[in-house]
C-alpha cells in the first residue's frame, strides 16, 4: 500500500492475521465473519501442448523472518518468479498460519496456489495434536480415538473466507497415543481434503510434511518409504524433509514406482486424484541446513539430484529469503544489491558467460533455480485479464498516468501491487532479427527495474539495447523482435494487447517500434499463425506513448502459447559507431477484444458510484476513519423508437460476456483536498495522493490514518476524499467518473 508518510507502518485489518492455538481459532469462529471479497480467486493456468505432464513441479515455502514482517514503510523481501512456481506456502511458527491477502493476490494473479500452515511443535503441542482429531470431545472411554470433523470444517471455512487454497500440515511432535492416533490423524487428513474441496474448490491441497511416521514417533525419513506412506496416501502431496543423502531421490522414485497402482489410486475417486511422482516434493533448504549440496548458490546440486525433468520428482524450496537475510547486515547493502543476488540465484547472471561463484565447485557448473522447472504463463486473459506495471512489490515512488504523486525516501512494500516483471526478459532479453537473416551479430540487451520513473505503479521495466558498430552496406537500418511476456490464449478468440512505453537513444539514432504478438510453439507442425491487426498508436502525457493491438489464434487446438513483445526498427546515421538505446515499459495489459459495435449494442462504462467516510472514535484525530465506496457500470443515453411490435430488432443489446459484464478494478488511488469554508467547490488539481487500496484484503475500503495525511491537514475545517479507480486493464478513471465525500469537523458526512 504505497502511502504518504514514511513512518506509516500500521497494517490495518479487523481480521486475526494468524492463530497461536486452536482455542484462538475456536474463539474467532464463535463470531460472524464474511468472505474477504478483496482477495482474488485462484485461476488455474491453461494447459498447452508444449507443457510436460511428467515434469516435476516447484513448491516454494516462505519463512522470511518467521512471517508477518512485511511493512509498508520500507523495502522488504518479495518473491518474483511465480511463473515457475506451482504452489507457494506462507510459513510461520504459529499454530494456524493464514497467508496475508496481499500474498494470495500476488500468487493467484499468476496462476500459483497459496497455502497456509498448520503446525504442531514442541511440548505445548501435545494436547492440541489430539484435539485437532477429536474436536471438542471431553473424555473417551473407548480403546480407539474418535474422529471429529470439527477442525476440518473450521480450517476449510477459514481458507474459503480468506481466499487461500489449503495447508501444509507440519506435525513435528510425537503423537502420545502412538499408532492409533497416527491412524486417526491420517483419517482426519482425508476429511480435511474433502472439506477443502467442497469449500475452496477442486484445486485445494493438504500437503503432509515428512515428520511423524505410522506409529506416532517423530522420525524424519527424508524420502518416501513405508514409514510415512500412510500419510502420503491420505494427503494430496508429500513435502520430503531436506536432510536426504544423494541417493534418496532415486530411492524415492523407485519405491513409488514399485507401489501397487491400486494403492496409489486408492483415494482417486472424486474429488481426489491419483498420486504421481509429481506429488512428491523433495525438500531443498536454501540455508543449507543438513542439505546435500550446501544450499545457497549450491542449491542446484540438490535440484540436480531431484531431477524434476527426467526423474519426475517435484521440489520444495524452503527459505528462499536467504538471499535477503544472509546479506542485509553487510556494509553498503541495499535493495538493488539484493535484487542482483536474488536474480542470480533464480534466473542466472545478467550477462551471458558471467560466472556465479559457488563454494567447493569448479567454475561454470552453477545452474539457476528456474532452469529445473517449466516457465508457465499466467491464467488465460479471456478468464482473468492480464495487467502488469512490472512491479516487484516495492518502490520509492508512486505514479498515476505518468505523474509522480508520491516520493518515499525509505521506500514502500505492498505485495498486493506485485505483478509479472516480464517472464521472457530475465536474466536478459533475447532479441532476434526480424524479417530477414543478417550477417551482423544480433544487438545485445539487458533488463532492469527502474524505480526512478513509472506510468502507473512504482517503476518501469527498462530494456537497454546495444548495437555494435558495423561496416555492412545495410547496417544503417536493422529490425529486431524482442519478446517480453508469454501468455496462453484460447484459439478462435480475439484479444487486445495494450502497452505503454517511452524510448531514449543516442544522438543520431532513431527508433520505430510497435507492439506485436507471435506464436511460441517450437513444433512447426503445430505452429499457430496469429492474425495480428495493425497497432493503434496514441501519445500520452509525460513523454509516454500507447499502442493497442488486436490478435487471435485461429487453430484447431484449444489453446496456443504466444509472446507479447516489441518489433523495434533502429536507424543510425553512422553505423560504424556503436550505439545504445532503451525502452521503458510502463504497463502491459491483455484482455478479450470488445465486441464489434452494433448500432444497438450497449456497453457499460466503469465509474465510482458513491463514497462514504466513517470517522474513528478518536477525539484527537478528526480525520481518521474508514473510507468506503461502491462501483458501477454506467450506460450512455440512447434514443430508441420502435415502430412496430413485429420489429425483429431489439431496442438494445447487452454484452453479457464475463469480461464485459461488470467492471473489475485492480486497485484504487485515494486523494484528499483541504476544505476551509462552506464553499465546497475545490480545484481538484489541489488533490494530494495519500495511498492505495489492497493491503487489508477488503474490497472498496481504505483506512485513513492521520499519518497518511500531509503535514498540517489536521488544522483544516474539513477534508474532501476522492476515490479514483484503476481497472484490471490499466485504465485510470478520469476524476469526473470518480467519487468524492466531504467530512467537516463536528459534522456528519
Amino acid at each position: 500500500m504505497p502511502l504518504r508518510g514514511a513512518g506509516h507502518s500500521r497494517l490495518v485489518t479487523d481480521e486475526e492475521p494468524y492463530f497461536k492455538s486452536l482455542a484462538e481459532l475456536d474463539a474467532w469462529f464463535a463470531q460472524p465473519h464474511d468472505k474477504l471479497l478483496g482477495v482474488l480467486p485462484y485461476q488455474p493456468r491453461p494447459h498447452t501442448d508444449g507443457q510436460s505432464d511428467g515434469r516435476g513441479r516447484l513448491m516454494v515455502c516462505h519463512d522470511y523472518r518467521g512471517g508477518y514482517t512485511e511493512s509498508p514503510s520500507g523495502l522488504c523481501y518479495t518473491f518474483n518468479f511465480w511463473s515457475f512456481c506451482d504452489t507457494f506456502i506462507y510459513f510461520s511458527h504459529n499454530r494456524v498460519t493464514v497467508p496475508p491477502s496481499t500474498w494470495s493476490n500476488a500468487a493467484h494473479r499468476q496462476g500459483t496456489k497459496m497455502l497456509g500452515t498448520l503446525i504442531f511443535e514442541h511440548s505445548e503441542s501435545q494436547p492440541e495434536c489430539l484435539q485437532i482429531i477429536v474436536g471438542q470431545a471431553q473424555s473417551n472411554t473407548s480403546t480407539t480415538i474418535p474422529l471429529s470433523k470439527r477442525y476440518a470444517i473450521l480450517l476449510a471455512e477459514l481458507a474459503y473466507q480468506r481466499g487461500f487454497d489449503g495447508y501444509l500440515l507440519n506435525f513435528e511432535y510425537k503423537l502420545e497415543s502412538g499408532i492409533e492416533q497416527a491412524r486417526a490423524l491420517a483419517a482426519w487428513i482425508v476429511l480435511l481434503r474433502a472439506e477443502l474441496r467442497a469449500k475452496v474448490g477442486p484445486h485445494a491441497q493438504a500437503v503432509w510434511y515428512d515428520s511423524v511416521i505410522y506409529d506416532g514417533r517423530l522420525r524424519w525419513q527424508n524420502r518416501l518409504n513405508s514409514y510415512n506412506l500412510p500419510f502420503f496416501l491420505a494427503s494430496d502431496a508429500l513435502f520430503v524433509n531436506y536432510f536426504w543423502a544423494p541417493e534418496y531421490p532415486t530411492l524415492t522414485a523407485q519405491y513409488f514406482t514399485n507401489l501397487d497402482p491400486a494403492i496409489v489410486a486408492g483415494n482417486a475417486i472424486p474429488p481426489f486424484q491419483a498420486k504421481t511422482l509429481q506429488s512428491i516434493f523433495t525438500g531443498t533448504d536454501v540455508w543449507g541446513r543438513g542439505q546435500y549440496g550446501g544450499g545457497g548458490f549450491g542449491s542446484y546440486r540438490a535440484l540436480t539430484r531431484i531431477d524434476p525433468e527426467f526423474l519426475g520428482l517435484s521440489a520444495a524450496v524452503f527459505g528462499p529469503a536467504w538471499t535477503w537475510e544472509s546479506e542485509e547486515g553487510k556494509p553498503g547493502w541495499n535493495w538493488d544489491q539484493w535484487w542482483d543476488y536474488e536474480r542470480k540465484l533464480w534466473v542466472g547472471p545478467p550477462r551471458s558467460g558471467d560466472i556465479v561463484p559457488v563454494p567447493d565447485a569448479p567454475e561454470g557448473l552453477f545452474k539457476p533455480m528456474t532452469q529445473f522447472f517449466q516457465d508457465l504463463p499466467p491464467p488465460d486473459p479471456a478468464k482473468f485479464a492480464f495487467y502488469t506495471f512490472f512491479s516487484p512489490g516495492v518502490g520509492h515512488a508512486w505514479f498515476v498516468d505518468g505523474k509522480k504523486v508520491l516520493d518515499v525516501e525509505k521506500g514502500w512494500t505492498d505485495i498486493d501491487k506485485q505483478r509479472s516483471i516480464g517472464n521472457l526478459v530475465w536474466p536478459r532479453p533475447c532479441p532476434v532479427w526480424e524479417g530477414d537473416e543478417r550477417a551482423d551479430d544480433v544487438p545485445t540487451a539487458s533488463s532492469s527495474l527502474d524505480m526512478t520513473d513509472g506510468y502507473n505503479g512504482g517503476n518501469t521495466l527498462k530494456l537497454s539495447i546495444t548495437c555494435a558498430e558495423s561496416a555492412a552496406e545495410d547496417a544503417f537500418f536493422k529490425c529486431i523482435w524482442l519478446p517480453v511476456q508469454s501468455l496462453t490464449v484460447t484459439s478462435g478468440k480475439a484479444y487486445e494487447a495494450c502497452i505503454i512505453c517511452k524510448t531514449t537513444a543516442d544522438e543520431g539514432v532513431y527508433l520505430d517500434f510497435s507492439i506485436c504478438a507471435k506464436s511460441l510453439s517450437e513444433d512447426a507442425s503445430s505452429n499457430v499463425d496469429l492474425v495480428v491487426r495493425q497497432a493503434i498508436v496514441s501519445d500520452l502525457p509525460q513523454g509516454w506513448s500507447q499502442q493497442t493491438l488486436e490478435f487471435s489464434a485461429p487453430s484447431a487446438q484449444c489453446s496456443a502459447s504466444v509472446a507479447i513483445g516489441l518489433v523495434i526498427g533502429i536507424v543510425t546515421e553512422d553505423p560504424t559507431i556503436a550505439c545504445n538505446l532503451s525502452i521503458s515499459l510502463g504497463q502491459l495489459a491483455v484482455y478479450p477484444s470488445p465486441p464489434r459495435l452494433l448500432p444497438t449494442l450497449s456497453l457499460g462504462t466503469p465509474s465510482i458510484l458513491w463514497a462514504k467516510f466513517a470517522r474513528a472514535l478518536t477525539p484527537s484525530k478528526a480525520f481518521e476513519g474508514v473510507l468506503t465506496w461502491d462501483t458501477s457500470s454506467d450506460f450512455l443515453p440512447i434514443d430508441v423508437a420502435i415502430g412496430s411490435p413485429e420489429d425483429p430488432n431489439p431496442a438494445w443489446i447487452l454484452n453479457d460476456t464475463p469480461a464485459y459484464r461488470f467492471p473489475i478494478f485492480a486497485y484504487f488511488n485515494i486523494y484528499v483536498v483541504p476544505l476551509n469554508g462552506n464553499n465546497q467547490s475545490v480545484d481538484r488539481g489541489s488533490a494530494v495522493f495519500i495511498g492505495t487500496t489492497g493491503l487489508d484484503g477488503r474490497a472498496n475500503r481504505f483506512y485513513v490514518e492521520e499519518q497518511c495525511l500531509p503535514e498540517g491537514f489536521g488544522e483544516h475545517k474539513g477534508v474532501r476524499f476522492c476515490v479514483q479507480g484503476v481497472t484490471d486493464r490499466g485504465q485510470v478513471l478520469p476524476l469526473e467518473r470518480c467519487a468524492v465525500v466531504d467530512y467537516w469537523k463536528g459534522r456528519a458526512c
